[in-house]
């Protein structure tokens, strides 16, 4: 241990530092797997006893973790790499794009860590402050899933299936990184989930580059390890299961199978599966392996055979060799599934890559696209129809307005509530109050009670309420995806759940869980008070406006609980004014 050393060091997550907040989901924004790499390098490093700083200029070391799928992540880190040079900082980079471009001139005198060797950062660390440069990017084997962890979130494990992936698309330059299918055993990612669980983890995220592949170089299947780890999961749901992204080609075969476990009480009914183009022209030219008739079987298959299914998708603007007619039948895909929740992404031509030696469509075209996919995309409003319904919660998170707290639903509908931050990591039954674009708004009717494992989800009978583990819904409501690249690959996500053209917006962001006092739930409360008597209210993602229509009241009234709360924080300051004047009365007759 160092824990006498006293060493500060700043780890960042390139696509965090890169468009963080951009679109109001907070751990989606950043590849799932590298999320993940990032929270073990801070465990290793925390157990060794070195400090994580978010202060640069404090910090003894900067540690920088990379995608690599598209060019604006590389330039972050070309940014930070000349930000820590002209500082002075020693610094490491792992990730992505040390592993497929490590002879790219701004790593040169740099210490980097591939992928596969992220259980050796301390060493690297510890080398880089003596003034060494060291490389490590040998592959070997899979990291071990014990190791210390740092999460982002103590009540969402992120946890990696596999790494690499099977396809070969023609802009991804991931495969580069992390190379041919690595799966982790079925026994080693059950005992992984009954330790997190032992833990007090409350939601469980799937991390792969392509989850339907899972198993395919064991000799297993992904149906076969999603039943070994449902069988672990609490009987009362109070630990949820999220299935990360899947390619078409490899969940062709197993759709009944894994709508059978997207039924389960303990899984959220959601799956994103990127599509790319509504063109099977393009998908060809991308080397997708499928078509788009059988994206729509897997989409259709799913939503017939699972109540409430959300599925997300990608689509890449302007690949090269795309024609007004290919985009055209891309926007007629997304107008006729009206898809909850489309990552839009402008292509990227990455080096090295066979999409760019292919003859690029023009950027003002590009641009024009990704507006006109963007603007039919954000005409949709997928919420509309849930107003009073009653559906069950998992609460995981603080959003970043300070006022509410974030649950999702059974199909990972983003819900936000008014609530004590005790409610964190538990379960609830709320009712829907008014909904907007990109979330919606609720308000709790009573707790989930899940320790006791009294509440069991296969216990509670049909009735009128919606069970606690099915929520029906129609279609629409914007489900927080876990992925968000332009190749589909969880590993490298690098846009936004939307094309960011300009457009600046203020957002309700989930966030790590801070400040958890009963002071912060007043101040929240009383902030929402203050919304409840105006027109309009913040929609969570996006910014946009939400019209509250009655029901809540008006600014000016104040129930019992506000004005006890009122009156004894009026009593505290009083009192406090007459001891100072009582106290400087004393000295002044005593002199």
């Amino acid at each position: 241990m160092k824990e006498s050393m006293g060493t500060e060091m700043l780890l960042e997550d390139i696509e965090d530092l890169m468009i963080g907040g951009a679109t109001g989901f907070r751990l989606p924004i950043a590849s799932n797997t590298v999320a993940s790499d990032s929270e073990y390098m801070a465990g290793l490093l925390s157990a060794f006893g070195y400090s994580l700083s978010d202060n640069p200029d404090q910090s003894d070391l900067w540690l920088v973790n990379t995608c690599t799928v598209k060019s604006p992540s590389q330039s972050a880190m070309d940014t930070i790499i000349s930000r820590a040079k002209s500082s002075n900082k020693p610094l490491v980079v792992a990730g992505c794009v040390p592993q497929g471009s490590r002879n790219i001139k701004e790593l040169q005198g740099i210490s980097i860590v591939g992928v596969q060797q992220i259980d050796r950062v301390v060493e690297v660390v510890e080398e880089t402050l003596k003034g060494h440069e060291v490389r490590l990017l040998t592959r070997t084997t899979l990291p071990a899933l014990d190791l210390p962890k740092v999460r982002k979130n103590t009540f969402v494990e992120i946890l990696p299936i596999n790494v690499g992936c099977l396809g070969a698309c023609t802009y991804c330059k991931t495969k580069h990184a992390r190379g041919h299918l690595g799966s982790y055993t079925v026994q080693s990612l059950v005992g992984r989930v009954k330790s997190v669980i032992s833990d007090g983890v409350k939601e469980i995220w799937l991390s792969s580059e392509d989850t339907g592949a899972y198993g395919r170089d064991l000799g297993v299947n992904l149906p076969t390890l999603l039943n070994a780890l449902v069988a672990e999961l609490p009987a009362d749901a109070s630990t949820m299961l999220r299935i990360g992204m899947t390619n078409p080609p490899f969940i062709l075969e197993h759709l009944k199978e894994i709508a059978q476990i997207l039924r389960h009480p303990c899984v959220y009914s959601f799956l994103h599966v990127p599509v790319q183009s509504g063109s099977d022209t393009i998908l060809s030219a991308m080397n997708r392996e499928y078509t788009v008739s059988e994206f729509k079987t897997v989409v259709d298959t799913l939503t017939e055979l699972v109540p409430g299914m959300q599925i997300a998708t990608d689509i890449i603007c302007g690949f090269p060799g795309e024609t007004d007619e290919d985009f055209e039948q891309t926007v007629n895909l997304v107008n006729e599934y009206q898809f909850p929740q489309v990552h839009i992404s402008q292509f990227y031509p990455r080096p090295g890559t066979p999409a760019a030696r292919m003859k690029k469509v023009p950027s003002n075209v590009v641009k024009r696209r990704s507006r006109e996919l963007t603007n039919v995309f954000e005409a949709f409003t997928p919420y509309n129809g849930m107003e009073g319904r009653v559906e069950r919660i998992w609460i995981t998170d603080i959003a970043s307005d300070g006022v509410h707290l974030v649950g999702h639903t059974k199909g990972y509908i983003q819900v936000l509530i008014i609530a004590s931050d005790n409610m964190l990591g538990t379960s609830a039954m709320v009712k829907i109050t008014s909904v907007g674009r990109w979330s919606v708004f609720g308000e709790v009717i009573e707790m989930v009670s899940c320790s006791d494992h009294k509440v069991s989800c296969k216990q509670i009978p049909n009735q009128d309420v919606p069970s606690l583990c099915c929520n029906p819904a129609k279609n629409g409501g914007l489900s927080e995806s876990p992925e968000c690249c332009a190749c589909g690959n969880d590993s490298c996500c690098g846009q936004s759940m939307l094309e960011k053209s300009g457009d600046s917006r203020s957002s309700v962001v989930p966030q790590n869980q801070n400040n958890r006092s009963f002071v912060g739930w007043i101040l929240r409360k009383r902030k929402h008070l203050l919304h409840r008597g105006t027109e309009n209210d913040l929609d969570s993602a996006s910014g946009s406006v939400l019209k509250h229509e009655g029901g809540h009241g008006s600014m000016t009234k104040w129930d019992f609980v506000d004005k006890a709360l009122l009156g004894g924080i009026s009593i505290s300051i009083f009192t406090i004014i007459a001891l100072i004047v009582a106290l400087k009365f004393s000295v002044f007759w005593s002199k």
